[in-house]
């Protein structure tokens, strides 16, 4: 490193005039720096051959390390390297701010498709992938980014691993799927982990290691498929109320805050006074959730209510919901 042969140079510089000239510590340390500098005030000069001689070899080796350091610093900045590595401290020390926020292993194709639609539905998102060259998608998807492996219990500590809500699981080895997994839970007992799969065995191991939910795409995928030929009008639906499609319809998840206006309402005055809306199902504690709830059914804090409709009166409800 630049700085370290610099200061190196200038310890060398001090402890040879201390022993060849004879000079305190202070003045010892002066006369290295500006011997090195070529500044040569002149008011401290060396005065025996031995400290003559010496003072040519410091002036030699110490002016070619500054000089190597000026222009690693311009380096840094005529490339901006500098701004590069400011950046990523401050983008770390936003990281180090989030709370309850979501993580996703594996900038790929899917992973980028996870991050994408919760950064849409503006949930904090931080991305750790180990391919550089990704970078420049995460800077222009402006998204919290680490690079570097997820296989790695200190990078998935810098994501906040201990704070997040969830994690997505998203890289294209099972096996590295099954270490982040474990290293996930045994950093974070209650964080929700849901990871992707390759293979059957695959989908088994990460079951097997704690995953809440196993996705494989190829199955998910052909499952689609086969539902868009036997159900097309659920599939229509489906693709309408989903967020990429940009309709004004809509499936949320609304979670009754205590002490909100909505809490001990029944769900026909709700949908009474957001006629656009429908609750579909509803969720409380431990319980199997309840689809198409009776219509008298009062929604107590800490609910989740399953609620389509058009998007404006969802976010209205939603507001409602968190109010407290």
């Amino acid at each position: 490193m630049p700085w370290g042969a610099l200061v190196a140079v200038v310890l060398a510089g001090t402890v040879g005039y201390r022993v060849f000239e004879r000079l305190s510590w202070t003045d010892a340390v002066y006369l290295a720096v500006v011997t090195i500098s070529t500044v040569g005030y002149g008011d401290i000069v060396p005065r025996t051959p031995v400290g003559r001689l010496f003072t040519v070899f410091l002036i030699l080796s110490g002016v070619g390390v500054a000089l190597y350091l000026l222009g690693s610093l311009a380096e840094l900045v005529l490339e901006g390297r500098l701004r590069e590595l400011l950046g990523r401290g401050a983008m770390e020390r936003e990281i180090g701010k989030l709370n309850g926020h979501v993580i996703v292993c594996g900038y790929g194709r899917f992973g980028k498709a996870v991050a994408d639609e919760l950064a849409r539905s503006r949930t904090d998102v931080v991305v750790i992938d180990v391919d550089p060259q990704s970078e420049e998608d995460l800077k222009r998807a402006a998204l919290p980014y680490l690079i570097g492996s997820a296989l790695s219990d200190e990078v998935l500590s810098r994501a906040g691993v201990a704070r997040a809500r969830a994690i997505v699981v998203a890289t294209a080895s099972d096996s590295d799927n099954v270490f982040i997994t474990l290293s996930a839970r045994e950093q974070n007992p209650s964080i929700r982990i849901h990871s992707r799969a390759e293979t059957e065995a695959g989908i088994r191991r990460l079951r097997l290691a704690g995953a809440d939910q196993v996705i494989s795409a190829y199955q998910t995928g052909g499952t689609r498929i086969a539902a868009s030929i036997l159900r097309p009008a659920v599939v229509d639906f489906l693709e309408i109320s989903s967020p990429a499609r940009g309709e004004e319809v809509a499936i949320e998840e609304i979670r009754i805050s205590p002490g909100s206006g909505l809490e001990g309402r029944a769900i026909r005055a709700i949908e009474h006074d957001h006629p656009r809306l429908r609750v579909v199902a509803i969720k409380r504690g431990e319980e199997p959730i309840r689809i198409v709830p009776d219509p008298s059914t009062q929604v107590g804090g800490g609910d989740f209510l399953v609620v389509v409709g058009e998007r404006q009166g969802l976010e209205q409800l939603a507001q409602m919901a968190g109010r407290a």
